[in-house]
């Protein structure tokens, strides 16, 4: 019986240190590239956002607090501390909190937006350079093969 529990311990430890040697290296990233859904219409909206930024989405008020991703030769993650508020213009402009916390780009359901009409969710943490890259790549393959 000591020595099942002596090797369970050796395990377990063993686990442990194996995690903690794990551990992703987030790097911080100044954009936030977000997603949204309008669940009225359907459309799935791109935007990116700056550290330290708000936009809006439908009646929703979004700033971006922090973001990090992990380096290129790591398991690709990137994570997002959000404060998302939807402000009604019914003219005593309502101002309701709904989320504030992080999201992370590889579980969207882990900490999520609840709201009726709105979706959010983070796609990924960018450079700038990053997203000026993804904006040309997307603009030539919108365009038509030179003949």
């Amino acid at each position: 019986m000591k020595r099942s529990f002596a090797i369970a311990a050796i395990c377990s430890t063993c686990a442990l240190i194996g995690t903690a040697s794990s551990a992703l290296d987030y790097r911080p990233a100044p954009i936030a590239q977000l997603q949204g859904l309008d669940k009225i219409t359907a459309r799935i909206s791109t935007f990116e956002v700056p550290v330290g930024q708000v936009t809006r989405f439908g009646t929703l008020e979004i700033r971006v607090d922090a973001c990090y991703r992990t380096p290129p030769e790591e398991r690709p993650e990137s994570a997002t501390f959000l404060d998302i508020a939807d402000v009604r213009d019914d003219g005593n402009a309502t101002r309701a909190q709904l989320f504030s916390g992080w999201m992370f780009a590889s579980s969207p359901g882990l900490s999520a937006l609840e709201h009726p009409v709105y979706d959010v969710w983070l796609k990924e943490c960018v450079e700038p350079d990053d997203a000026q890259g993804r904006d040309d790549a997307a603009t030539q393959q919108g365009q038509s093969a030179p003949e």
